[in-house]
């Protein structure tokens, strides 16, 4: 059979060969992305401080072939894009030099349809055409905007709260001129892309509107800082983005490809990624790891790409938790006198037991700062907590001891209940309301308000029956 087959193809090959070939024509080839080793350095920055990639074949389809469509509609279509998306809960989204271009899964989560992806995409590639991205790089370096490491703690006069945090990601924010030229570039190509051009000044409300939920919640970590950091989003802008679109009266197929967009986000993963440990209120768990603590009251907690940092609200008290290199054979008294934190006093020293866990505990001095440290061996890993009080009180005392003694190893049930919170994509029912759907919404605060800025109602809108909606679940 398999003869017959190869020669049933051989013969319509000869019959082919004489008929006139009809031209196809290729494909043209996605014009590449240039890399240098300063934008490879940069994109490994980048991940390391936003969770690395967030993989999920359905949604990276969706925003690939969103890009290839703003390309085609751009006055550049030569110009290389590729886009990462990070996984991160903060909503954000930015561009370097080259071309490469960053969404995060909170912005993802945050949009409502692929007109509004598709306006924040055209704004990164607005400041990739005009140049800004470089110029803001030049700005960066001009300005030393390096990664700060604080390894002496205790002799620093700038120590700050945040300083306890060992690095982070600074990205210079774009002029208000350069934020207005972008909306008008990327209005324009998503409205020439048959996008509807309204996107825009639907996303930049929906983010002003995210971001005055976030208002009071002052976040320590870079991957939190969202897009609003980067790109002042203000009123102004919301208005001018709406005036560009009444530009174009929109093509006819204009659209906003919600239902597409909506079977693309459902399951996405929202807010943090238990797998990389994640913050429940005050407490602090690492499901992979196997481990929790609880921080005191009052205090705010921070799981950062580097340590998880925790701030009283005032400032007065702050507290650091991390993971540390010591030898087996190294006692934990003597790794706090090793010299990796000056002002340790030696005599303060002491070896002891923490919820059956070795630990070893010193106090140290600083000009501004007294600090509390505490080594703790759990498996084949040392954890550090670092609390440091401006000055130290009987509470300080007491809230670094109690935290201390919350460390202990999570359950299986614990374990398997820390799943990551998803956005589910649901389909209004008859008698839904806001308040009833909001009610169903897990680990989110403000739900009425959060479901309202999810599915871009405004104060007063109520849902549909048969509207498909997103809702935050477990």
């Amino acid at each position: 059979m398999l003869g017959t087959a190869l020669a049933g193809c051989g013969d319509m090959g000869r019959f082919q060969a004489a008929a006139t070939p009809p031209t196809v024509a290729m494909p043209k080839p996605k014009p590449a992305v240039a890399q240098t080793p300063a934008t490879e350095k940069e994109h490994e920055r980048i991940l390391a401080s936003y969770g690395g990639t967030y993989d999920d074949p359905r949604l990276e389809s969706l925003v690939s072939k969103t890009v290839d469509r703003l390309v085609a509609a751009s006055d550049r279509p030569d110009q290389g894009y590729k886009v990462t998306i990070l996984n991160s809960g903060a909503v954000n989204a930015f561009a370097l030099p080259n071309g490469q271009l960053y969404v995060t899964r909170g912005l993802l989560a945050l949009a409502s349809d692929t007109s509004e992806l598709s306006s924040v995409l055209s704004h990164e590639m607005a400041h990739v055409l005009s140049k800004h991205a470089a110029m803001r790089e030049d700005q960066a370096r001009q300005a030393a905007i390096v990664t700060r490491v604080v390894t002496d703690m205790s002799n620093d006069p700038d120590l700050t709260a945040l300083a306890l945090a060992k690095t982070k990601l600074t990205m210079a924010s774009f002029s208000r001129k350069q934020e207005f030229e972008a909306d008008g570039i990327g209005v324009s190509i998503s409205a020439k892309a048959h996008f509807d051009p309204y996107g825009a000044a639907r996303f930049l409300s929906a983010m002003e509107r995210n971001a005055e939920l976030k208002a009071g919640k002052s976040s320590l970590d870079p991957r939190a800082q969202d897009f609003t950091s980067s790109h002042p989003a203000t009123p102004e802008r919301v208005q001018n983005a709406q005036t560009i679109a009444r530009q174009y009266t929109a093509p006819e197929g204009a659209e906003r490809d919600r239902e597409t967009y909506l079977a693309a986000i459902d399951n996405l993963v929202y807010g943090e990624d238990p797998s990389e440990g994640c913050v429940r209120g005050r407490r602090f768990l690492h499901p992979k790891l196997g481990f929790t603590f609880q921080a005191p009251d009052n205090f705010t907690l921070d799981n950062t790409a580097q340590a998880v940092i925790g701030v009283r609200e005032g400032g007065a008290q702050a507290m650091r938790f991390d993971v540390v290199r010591v030898p087996a054979e190294q006692s934990l008294g003597d790794y706090l006198n090793s010299g990796w934190m000056e002002g340790v006093e030696k005599a303060s020293t002491e070896d002891i037991t923490i919820n059956g866990f070795p630990a070893a505990s010193a106090a140290a001095k600083g000009d501004q700062w007294q600090f509390k440290v505490y080594a703790l061996r759990f498996g084949s890993d040392v954890y550090r907590f670092i609390f440091a009080a401006r000055q130290k009180s009987t509470e300080s005392e007491r809230n670094a001891r109690e935290t201390v003694n919350s460390f202990r190893r999570l359950t299986l049930d614990e374990i398997q209940a820390a799943r990551p919170l998803r956005i589910k994509v649901i389909t209004v029912q008859p008698g839904d309301t806001v308040e009833s759907l909001s009610h169903r919404m897990a680990g989110v605060d403000h739900p009425a308000e959060r479901f309202r800025v999810l599915n871009g109602l405004d104060r007063t809108a109520q849902v549909k029956v048969r509207d498909r909606v997103k809702i935050v679940a477990d």
